[in-house]
């Protein structure tokens, strides 16, 4: 197992080079950059670029930039570092990355770093709350609709997933905000935010009752919109090992159903769901908190990525992007890894796998 954590620790590398290479070509092809908002800002200030009237000849490429002089146009491209060629952009950026340098952002003034740390809470509550709420529902249904298949538990049942499976986590969350939230009907939970103004003035027992109140929604809408997929990944991996040889051998011994269950098919069952870890953390994290944090103004990275992308803040859009694949290589690595502790068979050094 060491060789192959090794192979897998030294594939993170290009990976994230390649990953990084691709995004950064796209994005400095993509018009509507911080330099052409930057040059926008300054003609709405000087009163210029709208109405026409054009000062000084400007010979710079920015669409945009004619009502300014040459001069502002390069002083704006040194600021924001575009006065450099591409490669050594990229090349300077890889080296900051190595030392986890993120840079500074274009528009809020502080370092990445300070910025992922400032949001970061937010997305590892939202997201670890509703994981662990979606694995205590989803593994419990999926077993007993194994055991029931067929039966009216099981249609029941079904019914309830294929409307959580179709419809989208957001979805729900306007229709919870339009029935609890004073939308038009209740007014049970606040509209919006972590927590509340006078957070700080309650008690610890407040805080607590403070937090859970603003997280309800939207722990509910992603609980609903995510434990489906699972629930139904569950109840099939269950029935193709109540159906093998060595749960009848089990059975025909005597042992409970109890027993055969969580004694013997729990374990082979559970590979398949424990390898969907990583995918599930990462949806939850950093695609369903991103609708979730903008319709709830969650200050989490997924509010402050999408900010970025529409503001075209490269600093912060590359270091959320470094973050995200980065978690999610460790995150696959980790579920290889749990592979071989609940099922020791498993030996990816003596099967030679990349």
């Amino acid at each position: 197992m060491g060789i192959y954590t090794l192979k897998r620790l030294l594939l993170i590398i290009p990976t994230l080079f390649f990953i990084l290479l691709i995004n950064f070509v796209v994005i400095q092809i993509a018009p509507g950059g911080p330099v052409e908002q930057a040059i926008q800002q300054a003609e709405a200030f000087q009163g210029i670029g709208t109405t026409g009237t054009e000062t000084v000849s400007s010979k710079s490429d920015y669409q945009g930039a004619k009502g300014l002089s040459d001069e502002m146009v390069q002083k704006i491209k040194t600021q924001y570092g575009f006065d450099q060629p591409i490669h050594q952009r990229f090349w300077s950026m890889l080296k900051s990355y190595a030392h986890f340098d993120f840079g500074v952002s274009f528009f809020k003034d502080k370092p990445v770093t300070q910025l992922l740390w400032e949001k970061m809470p937010v997305s590892l509550s939202l997201g670890l709350w509703s994981t662990l709420l979606i694995y205590l529902i989803s593994i419990p249904l999926g077993i007993q609709k194994a055991r029931r298949h067929g039966t009216a538990f099981d249609k029941a049942s079904s019914l309830l997933l294929a409307v959580g499976y179709a419809v989208p986590s957001f979805i729900f969350a306007v229709l919870l905000i339009v029935f609890f939230a004073g939308g038009s009907y209740f007014q049970w939970f606040p509209l919006q935010g972590l927590v509340s103004e006078n957070f700080h003035s309650l008690s610890l027992l407040g805080k607590i009752q403070d937090y859970f109140w603003h997280m309800t929604l939207p722990l509910l809408a992603m609980v609903i919109g995510g434990f489906a997929g699972l629930t139904y990944l569950t109840k099939y991996s269950f029935m193709e090992e109540l159906s093998k040889q060595y749960v009848l051998a089990a059975r025909s011994k005597g042992l409970t159903e109890p027993r055969v269950l969580y004694g013997h098919v729990f374990r082979n069952a559970m590979l398949i769901v424990i390898a969907s870890v990583p995918e599930a953390l990462i949806g939850i994290f950093f695609v369903g908190n991103l609708f979730i944090e903008i319709i709830f103004n969650l200050d989490g990275l997924g509010l402050l990525g999408f900010e970025a992308i529409q503001q075209r803040d490269y600093p912060v859009i590359f270091g959320t992007l470094f973050l995200f694949t980065l978690m999610g290589l460790v995150l696959r690595l980790i579920s290889d890894v749990l592979y071989q502790v609940i099922d020791p068979r498993i030996n990816f050094d003596a099967r030679g796998v990349e």
